[in-house]
């Protein structure tokens, strides 16, 4: 992208790319805690800028060489710089609340479920997968297996535990949604059956809207199922659209083509509805923009939205020394996508619940305005 596109952008889309590729390093650890390592989205910190909530890689390693700093937090707000000049303010959501209770077996909440954003609920129901530990299979870029080997959570989460977890971040934290993922297990339903009783308990305790995601499951009839029980929307991820790319990066789980996503992409739209299904597609790992460009095309016309977010090298994965993508290839790939996004009538606001709705992991969102690319 040229220096005459990037002066179209206005100052959130160009600043909150440049954050999300760059990372950001710290000179102040207030606001709830960052991680390093584990089920993602992990080596971010939440930052607000410009009103607007992001994830922001603070433990990577191209973070630590970031011309971006933030520095101390006075009367709540932080100073932002590039390369010395300031660039603005920011602001850390609060640790919240619930992070100081358990349940009554002695299993802290926070092991339990995790704030993403600002007012996002999200838990790992299955902290083990069925590739993780088999070199040959595993995704390269996933860190499943690190939080658990650390002790900062459980093996599986109960619907009970996620339930009551649910109603404390809602009550005490002013938590508004809930996303539940989880490893793949080694049965035809890959998770969904997790998911179902999952988001059933969170909804009867909660009535908090839901997301759910896992792998397309052999038959399909298991949307109908996780729909009916509670969930109000659907993430399956892609990660990476050409086959090539998939089958170096996630060896695994390329053993399921892009096509037959397709078909579970069509399916699940007919029970969750337009937008309400989504895909992760991670920018970095090999796709060119122009294959992510087409890939939305193909996505938004099946109903279903192509969440692109800047891959993250995370701490403990065989793509830790991985460079994120620049800020520039995003910058050639969001705004299209946005604009496609809007005149398809899929913007992230229309979602019920999940990434997509919190938006925080990309500033796909701050692109999906028909006008979006204006003077700044």
């Amino acid at each position: 992208m040229n220096e005459f596109s990037n002066a179209l952008l206005s100052k959130k889309q160009f600043l909150l790319s440049e954050l999300q590729s760059f990372g950001v390093r710290l000179t102040d650890t207030s606001g709830a805690p960052s991680r390093s390592g584990g089920a993602g989205p992990t080596d971010h910190k939440a930052l607000t800028v410009l009103g607007t909530t992001i994830m922001v890689p603070v433990h990577t390693r191209g973070a630590a060489h970031s011309p971006y700093t933030v520095g101390a937090l006075q009367h709540g707000k932080a100073p932002l710089f590039r390369d010395g000049e300031p660039m603005g303010e920011v602001q850390f959501p609060p640790e919240p609340k619930f992070y100081g209770l358990s349940t009554s077996d002695g299993i802290p909440y926070w092991k339990i479920a995790q704030l993403h954003s600002r007012d996002v609920m999200a838990s790992t129901v299955l902290q083990t997968c069925i590739r993780y530990g088999n070199s040959s299979t595993k995704c390269q870029f996933c860190a499943i297996g690190e939080s658990l080997k650390a002790g900062r959570t459980i093996a599986k989460k109960t619907p009970a535990q996620l339930a009551e977890v649910a109603v404390a971040g809602r009550d005490l934290d002013g938590i508004r949604q809930v996303v539940l993922t989880t490893g793949t297990p080694a049965t035809s339903d890959r998770g969904a059956a997790i998911m179902a009783e999952s988001a059933q308990a969170v909804k009867a305790a909660s009535g908090l809207p839901v997301q759910v995601q896992c792998e397309p499951p052999a038959d399909f009839s298991w949307f109908r199922h996780m729909h009916d029980a509670g969930a109000d929307s659907l993430g399956m991820h892609l990660e990476a659209w050409d086959e090539d790319v998939r089958r170096v990066i996630m060896p695994g789980k390329a053993e399921v083509p892009v096509s037959f996503y397709l078909e579970a992409f069509e399916s699940a739209v007919g029970v969750f509805g337009r937008g309400q299904v989504s895909t992760y597609l991670l920018a970095g790992l090999g796709d060119t923009a122009e294959g992510l460009l087409e890939a939305s095309r193909v996505l938004i016309a099946l109903g279903v939205y192509p969440f692109i977010v800047p891959f993250v090298p995370v701490t403990g994965t065989p793509l830790a020394g991985h460079s994120p993508p620049s800020a520039d290839f995003m910058r050639a790939v969001l705004p299209e996508v946005g604009r496609m996004l809007a005149e398809a009538g899929m913007t992230s606001d229309t979602v019920k619940a999940g990434c997509a709705k919190c938006a925080a992991c990309s500033s796909l969102s701050s692109f999906e305005n028909k006008k979006s690319i204006c003077a700044a």
